[in-house]
């Protein structure tokens, strides 16, 4: 699965590499480190063309890079700033008042509306539906949350407003990439090839974006991420 983006795109991840190395100088620290993080692993990304469990981890770890939690989050434990899609949504808000030409919105639904369709069809991505199988508290009527986050984000689409959009998106994102990252998937699974498929597509096509929005915006408050670099 190659890039989304042809070599002369300005959004092809070799490009942005070059865009990040002419702009690098004028950025501060915390977005310095974001980028080339994030980046690094966007480049890995694009050399995985085969194995799509491994493409879409890479690329999540290329996302996490972007948005990750602040240095204070770290020092004082990973629960007390909030829960993962508070900062996804964060982030995306930042982003998207950034957007002054709906680059993500044309991104997401002129390239991926079947795909994302498809995804919020899926209840094996819906966190409340493995709850209920688990037994836990918030999974009974799971079905009728899943109706409601469809509908959400159908309104949501039909109105542009695509923060709503994307966080509806990165929760199913999110149960895919835990289902991965903490060995609740078969390698390669049949199971769930289309989601990680489709997954590792909008990840692939939705991360260049974000990172030249960041790149764009070098004067934005961007926080010192988690493990900054230390000099011994």
């Amino acid at each position: 699965m190659p890039s989304p983006y042809d070599i002369d795109d300005p959004l092809h991840p070799e490009q942005l590499k070059g865009k990040q190395r002419s702009l690098r100088d004028g950025f501060a620290l915390p977005l310095t480190l974001r980028v080339h993080r994030a980046l690094s692993w966007l480049r890995r990304a694009e050399a995985e063309e085969d194995d799509l469990d491994v493409r879409f981890i890479l690329l999540w770890i290329g996302f996490n890079a972007a948005y990750a939690g602040d240095l204070d989050r770290a020092l004082d434990g990973e629960g007390k700033a909030g829960s993962e899609r508070e900062r996804f949504d964060k982030f995306f808000a930042t982003l998207v008042e950034m957007d002054r030409y709906n680059r993500i919105y044309n991104a997401i639904w002129e390239r991926f509306s079947q795909e994302i369709r498809l995804l919020l069809d899926n209840k094996f991505v819906f966190a409340p539906f493995w709850r209920h199988q688990a037994g836990e508290f918030g999974g009974a009527g799971w079905e009728v949350s899943f109706e409601s986050a469809r509908a959400a984000a159908n309104r949501a689409v039909a109105q542009r407003n695509t923060p709503i959009v994307l966080s509806i998106l990165f929760d199913r994102l999110y149960v895919l990439r835990n289902q991965l990252v903490h060995g609740g998937a078969t390698w390669d699974s049949s199971a769930n090839r289309n989601q990680v498929r489709d997954g590792a597509s909008l990840l692939g096509c939705l991360l260049p974006v974000f990172i030249d929005l960041m790149m764009d915006n070098p004067d934005a408050e961007w926080a010192m991420p988690m493990y900054p670099v230390v000099e011994e």
